[in-house]
């Protein structure tokens, strides 16, 4: 990403259709792992999704159960804050690891990764170790927007009066938000062991819990913009705001204000810390100075925030230099 979401024509496609009344789904992209500039993968979310309007998804693993109580973030799924506008992306986190769906068998992608084909065995009743024509396995965030597409449709089949910002509103109130403070996944191919943190620009308002949505009856102002929050940093403490907008829905209101939608401690005004002393995460977090995420450790506080990395002054950073992740399942 090279520039602005006010400027970059993708974003303004999607929010020319998000104001004609159309809800749209992005995914956060898939370059969590991506530690090119330093960040452990913060601030690789890109357009389309860096639009504040839209709803950005981030991919979770479903562990194999139907609890998602074990439920993890996907490593590989992008985090925010964007760069540039310093927008707090994700928006939600959907299931998007080891997804299985419909097969084209004449499709190319097959063709070239026939492994990911569903085992007969998946769905049938069969000793054979054959692979199946009909059904493919996939893994990434484009798989988590599906999955929140399918959310909005079912949504709005239910209360086709809806806005789109009613809808994004409505689904990142009722998301789940019971998370672990972290998780770890070791790629075993290249033995590295990659570590994420539940906070708001990994996970954004919570997991999609299509059911709590469905069963709410909370309806947002009409004509307010549910439009992702905006952090800025502050060079005296050193830590990380989120930055009040009276226009915005989660500005001011007391049904869809602080608590509601981001967790008791996680946007309460612009004066309450995302990464402070105080916040959520502490001191020691990933914009603090100390312990796992601290300067002399793994990201530091300069990673996102510094003079030499994402959000700093040097040329060879910001978005031009992070490279291409491709992306493996896990």
């Amino acid at each position: 990403m090279f520039e602005s979401y006010a400027q970059d024509p993708l974003c303004q496609a999607v929010e020319g259709a998000w104001k004609a009344g159309i809800v749209v789904v992005v995914a956060a992209g898939n370059e969590g792992r991506n530690n090119s500039a330093g960040t452990n993968g913060y601030g690789t979310i890109t357009a389309p999704g860096n639009d504040p309007y839209v709803i950005t998804v981030g991919a979770m693993k479903t562990m194999g159960t139907k609890d998602r109580a074990d439920d993890l973030i996907a490593s590989y799924s992008s985090k925010g804050p964007t760069a540039i506008d310093q927008i707090v992306k994700p928006d939600l986190v959907a299931p998007g690891n080891h997804t299985v769906s419909l097969l084209a068998s004449t499709a190319t992608l097959p063709a070239i990764y026939p492994n990911n084909k569903l085992p007969l065995t998946a769905y049938q009743m069969t000793g054979s170790g054959a692979l199946s024509n009909q059904y493919y396995v996939l893994s990434g965030t484009s798989m988590a927007a599906a999955t929140i597409s399918g959310a909005v449709a079912d949504l709005l089949q239910a209360q086709p009066s809806l806005t789109p910002d009613q809808v994004k509103a409505r689904l990142m109130k009722t998301a789940y938000k019971v998370f672990p403070g972290y998780s770890s996944v070791t790629d075993p191919a290249t033995g590295i062991t990659y570590t994420d943190q539940y906070d708001v620009f990994t996970i954004g308002a919570g997991y999609v819990d299509l059911q709590a949505a469905l069963a709410s009856t909370d309806v947002a102002p009409s004509g307010v913009p549910a439009k992702s929050p905006t952090v800025q940093f502050d060079s005296a403490s050193q830590n990380v705001y989120f930055v009040a907008d009276s226009s915005a829905m989660w500005g001011s209101s007391a049904v869809w204000g602080s608590s509601a939608v981001w967790g008791s401690n996680m946007f309460v005004s612009s004066t309450s810390a995302v990464w402070g002393s105080s916040a959520v995460w502490g001191s020691s977090a990933v914009w603090g100075s100390s312990a796992v995420w601290g300067s002399s450790s793994l990201a530091g506080f300069s990673a996102v925030w510094g003079s030499s990395a994402v959000w700093g002054s040097s040329a060879n950073t910001g978005a031009e230099s992070l490279s291409v992740f491709i992306n493996g399942e896990e």
